[in-house]
């Protein structure tokens, strides 16, 4: 009875994994909506949101901080 549960467990998450890389893979050859291909987010808008968890202002962040060591790494 116990392999049973260890065979049924498996098979979930194989499944689940599964359905996850092929949602994954559809979800990348999604085509973006028409009249959305150049839309460019603005710095200063983005840096007024209060979302801190936010992929695109962690994006921003970093390349303000690459930006910063370039300019103190040139000084030296």
């Amino acid at each position: 009875m116990q392999t049973l549960y260890l065979v049924l467990s498996i098979c979930l998450i194989v499944g689940l994994l599964a359905l996850f890389f092929i949602t994954f893979v559809i979800n990348r050859k999604t085509p973006v909506p028409k009249g959305c291909e150049n839309i460019k987010i603005e710095e200063e808008s983005c840096m007024a949101c209060s979302n801190s968890s936010c992929e695109i202002k962690e994006k921003f962040e970093y390349e303000k901080l690459k930006e910063e060591f370039k300019k103190d790494g040139d000084l030296k």
